[in-house]
């Protein structure tokens, strides 16, 4: 039985999305295994070197904020020079839930995004939503990561200038831009886009990838006291524990990636994947909707559910949809935008999206407009904790980065664009996007084509370092991947093989619909928190069902 719990309520939709920018790691050139980049892999032991002690050698001032404590952990901004002054103060927030003689230690989650707020989600209760063996044992500590919520300096994409964020703030590209004209209109959006990207935070941009992402996650785990990390990363999060695996293997104690983003493959491979995964997840909406929704579906059968949202598509690509206070309505991209977000939690959106699909039947686009641009229930993002720590972050940082008053509240669009366009390159040549465009409709129909035009915001990116690459982690142990057979946003062949890449991987198989599959489901809650507490193995081929 699915139940809904803080995360999975407090789910930022800056997770990948079409519209948005891919969710896994993107790069040029086939899907290869290729080669890890050594240039900048961590040393053996970087505490040791004299010019990161001052950051390893951090004691942290934890203090009351609300229902949790705060505090904030400096790291160097550049790992090649950490002693040139600049840094990120990272905000840190913690559930003190551990029993006098039982604690083993801090279980440090990372909520995915990349773009998700850590603090928040330990401000809003997580801890909760976790066993009791587990708050026993362990303190439940999240951050908001480098560039990310209330980290200090956090990106923005907003230039400040009304003329220029207008030009970046481009309608959404045609689900299959076809003639000269539509082609350059969204090449045109895409650069914009980035070059107000560069402008507002262009010294931050080439180092908020995930490499030094993870060995913030080392600092903190020293400054935690930790000889080992135990670590939960859901969604972007594996791919964050998969870099600290493979930096730092010998510190892992327990490590779980739900909902895995397998990084051997290419931007080309990750887009046909997710887009074929949403997709299907719609497909299963029509079909399930009856058992997760009830009376409450917009048609009597799965046939009738396909056929509105097939009308809806139709109509849509001629004349957008009228939305309550706006101009330009709700046109066939942003109709796909909020289809797609909305298979992230069936058993917490499906009723939401039916009522929208309802309501755009007879003419509406108000709802469905909302949940395009992810205006469901969020938590209050004006919480003591955040706001404490980024009180210590602006006392200690160095200004390197655009001012903390031109940030917006919530930056997980800004986050999401830089990370994963970072992380790894995409073709600078606009043909490479051409190109997979009917692969793309081949392979996922107008999901596959969004889901390619919404790359282009990389081609005029920072290079990143990583490539394409098969997980080298000798010698750290076993870590339990936690697969969801219908996971749109993170395929289930991608826990697989982030699996089998592991030296002693292990796959925990959810047969449900949804993304990622820990605090949805008792089964695979008791798995993993007996592999967490006990470093309980799970046996080949364990499956859950909801």
């Amino acid at each position: 039985m699915f139940r809904t719990t803080t995360r999975q309520r407090v789910l930022a939709l800056a997770l990948a999305v079409l519209g948005a920018t891919s969710l896994a790691a993107c790069t040029t050139g086939p899907g290869q295994d290729g080669n890890r980049p050594r240039a900048s892999a961590a040393p053996a032991d970087p505490a040791a070197r004299p010019d990161l002690r001052r950051f390893y050698g951090q004691k942290l001032s934890w203090r009351p904020c609300g229902d949790v404590q705060c505090a904030s952990l400096t790291v160097p901004m550049d790992y090649a020079r950490p002693g040139d002054g600049r840094t990120f103060v990272l905000p840190l927030a913690r559930a003190a839930t551990a029993v006098e003689g039982k604690r083993l230690g801090s279980l440090v989650l990372n909520p995915g995004g990349p773009g998700e707020s850590g603090v928040k989600l330990v401000e809003d209760g997580v801890a909760e939503d976790l066993g009791r063996g587990v708050r026993e044992r362990f303190d439940v500590v999240s951050f908001d990561p480098r560039g990310v919520g209330r980290s200090t300096p956090a990106l923005t994409c907003l230039t400040g200038n009304r003329a220029e964020d207008e030009e970046a703030a481009v309608d959404e590209a045609p689900l299959l831009p076809r003639t000269d004209a539509e082609r350059t209109a969204a090449l045109a959006g895409a650069r914009a886009q980035a070059a107000a990207c560069r402008k507002a935070s262009g010294p931050l941009l080439p180092h908020v990838g995930t490499q030094d992402a993870a060995r913030d996650l080392d600092v903190l785990r020293a400054a935690l006291g930790e000889r080992r990390l135990t670590y939960v990363g859901w969604s972007y999060g594996t791919s964050l524990g998969t870099s600290y695996a493979e930096q730092f293997p010998r510190r892992v104690r327990a490590m779980v990636l739900d909902g895995a983003v397998d990084p051997s493959l290419d931007w080309r491979q990750r887009v046909l994947g997710q887009s074929a995964g949403f997709r299907d997840a719609v497909e299963e909406y029509a079909a399930s909707c009856a058992d997760v929704v009830g009376e409450g579906c917009p048609g009597a059968s799965p046939e009738e559910i396909r056929a509105l949202i097939d009308r809806l598509l139709e109509r849509t690509r001629r004349e957008p949809l009228p939305v309550d206070g706006s101009e330009d309505g709700l046109d066939a991209a942003g109709l796909v935008g909020a289809l797609s977000l909305s298979m992230y939690t069936p058993e917490a959106q499906w009723e939401g999206l039916s009522e929208a699909l309802r309501a755009a039947d007879d003419g509406d686009g108000t709802r469905l407009a909302a949940l395009a641009a992810g205006d469901e229930e969020a938590p209050d993002a004006g919480a003591d904790a955040g706001a404490d720590a980024e009180e210590d972050a602006e006392e200690d940082a160095e200004e390197d980065g655009p001012d903390a008053s031109d940030v917006p509240e919530d930056n997980s669009e800004a986050a999401l664009i830089a990370v994963n366009c970072l992380d790894v390159p995409h073709p600078r040549d606009p043909r490479a996007y051409w190109d997979a465009l009917a692969p793309a409709r081949e392979a996922a129909g107008d999901y596959g084509t969004s889901g390619v035009t919404s790359e282009l915001v990389c081609a005029d990116w920072p290079a990143g370092t990583q490539r394409p690459h098969r997980v080298d982690a000798a010698g750290v142990p076993p870590v339990l991947v936690v697969g969801t057979t219908g996971d749109p946003a993170t395929p289930y062949d991608e826990a697989v093989g982030l699996a089998r890449q592991f030296p002693g991987g292990m796959l925990l198989s959810f047969d449900a619909p949804g993304h990622t599959g820990y605090g949805r489901d008792a089964c695979v809650d008791r798995k993993v928190e007996a592999y967490l507490v006990s470093l309980t193995k799970v046996r080949p081929g364990t499956r859950c069902a909801s």
